[in-house]
Order: C-alpha cells, then sequence, then structure tokens
C-alpha cells in the first residue's frame, strides 16, 4: 500500500555545501588511467580544482602502465572528466586544472620505478618547502598494493619529515580474512594507523553520515531504536547498471565481495552502533568495531538458510533489452559468479538480540535504490484489530535515486469510520538544505588531506568484516550453484531472497517506484 507523501519542505537547490580548502600536498595516483581515476578521482579533484578548494601548491602525479606522454594524458583524463560531467568542460578551469596534472608510466612490480617516482615528484615540485606533504592513493588491485608499500619504503618516500605522508587504500581489501590481514600487516611496518586511509566512498555521502546525527541528536528515535520496538532492518543497495567493462575484475570478486564485504556492512554498524563518548575518529570506529565482533559468523548449515546469491539473465532495463552476464565479454559462458547477494544477520548483543538485519544488493535490477529501511513492530492495541490497513511504522533512510528520510504511520481517512491509511512524511535534504551534495570522493579526499580518520576504516575493522564473509563465500565455494542464471535483469532478484525473508514472516521493499 502505497502512503501519502507530506514533504518536510520543498525548494530547489540553490548553492554547493561550502567544502574546507585542502593544504598544499602531492597527490601521487597508483593506477591513474584506470576506470576508477577516469569516473570517480579525477572528476572529484576538477570539482574541487574548480569550486577553489585546492591549494596553488597542490600537485596531481599519475603513475600507471599506460605509454602515454603528459599531453596524451591531460587530454584523457579530459575526455573522462567530460563524460562522467555529461558535457563539455570550461576551458579556463580545465588548463588551469591541467597544469596541476602530471604523468609517468611505470610497471609498479619493477623495484626501478620507486627511485624514478622519487626523482618525478622533485620535477614537479613536491620538495617545495611548502609542499612537503605527499598523500599516495593507491586505485589498483589489491594484489599490487603490498608491492607498492614496500616500493615506496625501498627509497624513504614512506618516512615523515617536515610535513606528512598518507596512503589511502581503495577497496576490496584483500579478497578474504587471511589476505586482508597480510595486507594489514605489510602496511604497518610502514606506516602507522593514522597514516592509513582506508576508503569505503559510501562513508563520503552526506546521507550516510546523516546516519548519526539522526539517531544520536533526536530523543524521538534513539529511544526507540531498539530490539524492544524494531521488528526488523533491511539495508538495499540495488543497482539497474550492470558490469560495464570490469568483467576481469568482477569474474574473480563477484557481488559478496565487491559489496557485502564493505558498503552493507558499514551500513549496518552505522545503523546498528552504539553512542560513541565522542564524535571523533577514535570514538566512532571502535563502536563499529564492536557490532562487527557481535555479529556470530554462519557455519556453513546456516549459509544455506541465512544467505542467497543470483546471476542475472536477459531482460529489459529501463525499457531496453539487456543481456544475461553470461553474456557479457569476459565472462566465462558458464559463470558461477555472484551478481546478487542477500544475507540474514542477527547482532548478539542487548540492543538487537532477536531482531534480524536483512542486505541485499545487486546488479541489473528494477530501479536504483539504496536505503536503509528500519520497520518498527506493530501496535499491541485491539482497538485496530481486523483493520488491515493498519500500516506499522517505517523509517527509511535513503542514498539514491535521492538523499533524505521518510517517516510513515497510520492516519485515520476523513469519516464516520474508523479506519486508518499509511501516511508518510518526507525529508529531503537538497530541497530542504537548498544545497547541491558534492560527491563522496570530494570530502573524502579532502579528510584524507585534512588527516581526518572518522570515515575511513581501521584495520581490525576490515578484518572483522571478513571474518563475516568468508564462511560464506567458503560455503558457496563447496557447492557450486545448478541454477545460474537464477533472476532476469529488470527485475526484484531471485525467488530465493524473498523466501529468505518470508519464513521470518517479513517481505522485501518493492523496488517499484513509491
Amino acid at each position: 500500500m502505497s502512503a501519502r507523501v507530506v514533504p518536510v519542505r520543498a525548494k530547489r537547490p540553490r548553492q554547493r555545501i561550502e567544502l574546507k580548502p585542502a593544504a598544499s600536498c602531492a597527490l601521487v595516483i597508483f593506477g591513474a588511467s584506470g576506470d576508477l581515476t577516469e569516473r570517480k578521482l579525477m572528476p572529484a579533484l576538477y570539482e574541487l580544482h574548480r569550486g577553489g578548494y585546492l591549494d596553488g601548491c597542490f600537485a596531481i602525479l599519475g603513475v600507471a602502465r599506460s605509454d602515454l606522454s603528459e599531453s596524451e594524458y591531460r587530454t584523457s583524463m579530459r575526455k573522462a572528466v567530460a563524460k562522467e560531467r555529461g558535457g563539455d568542460l570550461d576551458r579556463e578551469s580545465w588548463d588551469s586544472f591541467a597544469e596541476r596534472l602530471h604523468f609517468m608510466p611505470a610497471d609498479l612490480t619493477d623495484s626501478q620505478t620507486y627511485p624514478a617516482l622519487r626523482k618525478r615528484l622533485a620535477d614537479v615540485g613536491a620538495d617545495d618547502p611548502r609542499a612537503g606533504n605527499q598523500l599516495y592513493y593507491f586505485a589498483v588491485p589489491a594484489a599490487l598494493m603490498a608491492d607498492i608499500v614496500d616500493g615506496l619504503a625501498a627509497v624513504d618516500l614512506t618516512a615523515q619529515g617536515e610535513g606528512w605522508t598518507r596512503i589511502v587504500v581503495e577497496k576490496p581489501f584483500g579478497s578474504d580474512l587471511r589476505s586482508a590481514r597480510e595486507l594489514n600487516r605489510r602496511i604497518a611496518g610502514h606506516f602507522e594507523e593514522n597514516q592509513v586511509f582506508r576508503i569505503d566512498h559510501f562513508l563520503g555521502k552526506e546521507t550516510v553520515q546523516n546516519i548519526l546525527a539522526f539517531r544520536f541528536s533526536n530523543t524521538l528515535f534513539e529511544p526507540v531504536w531498539n530490539r524492544n520496538t524494531i521488528d526488523y532492518v533491511e539495508i538495499t543497495a540495488a543497482e539497474t547498471l550492470g558490469i560495464g567493462e570490469r568483467a576481469g575484475f568482477y569474474e574473480k570478486t563477484g557481488a559478496l565481495r565487491d559489496m557485502m564485504a564493505n558498503h552493507m556492512l558499514q551500513l549496518l554498524t552505522l545503523t546498528a552502533m552504539e553512542p560513541p563518548g565522542a564524535y571523533d575518529p577514535d570514538a566512532v570506529r571502535e563502536e563499529k568495531v564492536q557490532v562487527l565482533k557481535s555479529i556470530r559468523p554462519m557455519t556453513h548449515d546456516e549459509v544455506s538458510e541465512r544467505a542467497v546469491r543470483g546471476q542475472f539473465g536477459s531482460g529489459r532495463v529501463d525499457g531496453r533489452k539487456v543481456p544475461g552476464y553470461r553474456e557479457i565479454e569476459g565472462v566465462a559462458s558458464d559463470s558461477v559468479t555472484d551478481t546478487y547477494v542477500a544475507v540474514e544477520l542477527r547482532i548478539d548483543n542487548w540492543r538487537w538480540g532477536g531482531v534480524p538485519f536483512y542486505l541485499r544488493t545487486g546488479k541489473r535490477l528494477r530501479r536504483t535504490v539504496f536505503e536503509i529501511a528500519v520497520h518498527m513492530k506493530p501496535t499491541p492495541s485491539a482497538l485496530f484489530q481486523g483493520d488491515e490497513t493498519v500500516t506499522p511504522n517505517v523509517i527509511v533512510m535513503r542514498m539514491k535515486p535521492d538523499q533524505g528520510i521518510d517517516v510513515t504511520f497510520s492516519a485515520k481517512v476523513p469519516g464516520e469510520e474508523m479506519k486508518t491509511t499509511g501516511v508518510r512524511m518526507e525529508f529531503d535534504y537538497e530541497k530542504t538544505f537548498g544545497v547541491e551534495i558534492p560527491e563522496a570522493y570530494e570530502t573524502l579526499l579532502l579528510d584524507a588531506i585534512e588527516g581526518d580518520t572518522t570515515h575511513f576504516l581501521r584495520a581490525d575493522e576490515v578484518e572483522a568484516q571478513w571474518a563475516l564473509i568468508d564462511p560464506i563465500a567458503e560455503a558457496w565455494a563447496g557447492v557450486p550453484p545448478a541454477d545460474f542464471p537464477n533472476y532476469a535483469a529488470g527485475g526484484e532478484g531471485p525467488e530465493t531472497a524473498a523466501r529468505l525473508v518470508a519464513r521470518n514472516g517479513h517481505a522485501w521493499r518493492s523496488l517499484e517506484e513509491d
């Protein structure tokens, strides 16, 4: 049953949020010609430059295998940024940004790369006393990261002198618990924990950060945020998109490792964590880790009951026919890679005992929806028994396609009879505050330059996530799926996902437009 919408406010965005300016530094991007750099990092850096947030001494040095001249690299990045922004760029803004942009072709597994990198950094001005800070961004597969750390250390580029040295590590952080521990060990051999920024771009989204403000600054909600009044919680990251040109990456990773091992568990921790003693990196991250440690890893038998995997076949998305996963170039014709995962997790602590948390994520679904839905228990009163129109309260925190919070509750329908209907109060982030929200990578890059680790993952947090994912991956590896593909593109996902929640008397929120 759809609910009536009562908007909190409705205004058009007027201006971008003001951000804190970045200090001078040299930003080195390893993997500078890859998909992440083209789609996320370079557009974010360009927007920061255009907004006046980059110091005059801020320099960017891209390092990648691509055999490009500096001029060719700048042209390539201009095309990539224009594509992401949906149109050509202002010539003056781009030209001034391009002056910051440098490139060095190199093999990151070659030890000779790092002496050359040290010299190249000096050439682009990183030894300027005003630009003694260095930020290394690892936009590369996890398998290369330890080699890069060792290479930097070999030429003394990990040391902190008058300025600071930090690294930003992209997910996935390893491919399982063993590799994550090894990567953390190799990094810790050369960097202190406060120099390491393990990035999950979900944590840079304004509405994700707003979860803590919503929970802990409102006496209307915090007292009921527990097992006494909450029936179940569902966390959804559904996408209409496929895998693009990432077949090589996705075949090795799948939805479980790509989304569930980081984004989805991070949203769970923010939803379920206890109030930190202070809003600082150590306090916030400690409470998140405690949530993860309170979730008991599944046994292999439990995986068959509480975890579902799927792979999309051909279908129609947004009115157009799309191929199935196995039909994509670079994907094996008998691939068993999961493009959809749903799990039921239980947090064994005082606040959440008995409350199921359902997490689902998938490609090529009906609609792009990223949200957290907190379902309250129905009222125990006999006053409305038999009235099927009574709607249990639901609090929905939305990240996509728009950003905001909905609260659904029951109200009496006008008339003599006592009948109710569901109504919804809606808060839209951009409309209410009259602002355009920056992309997550813009704010997280500035946080890394500032040295603020609040919205980045700690080493033990990464390992706690993999401790929950590994048993699922191992159980699935032992029993390959026989029914792939098991959902059509453009649908709600595999039928087994609906049965996963139905066995507890629950149901997923529909991916249809509200």
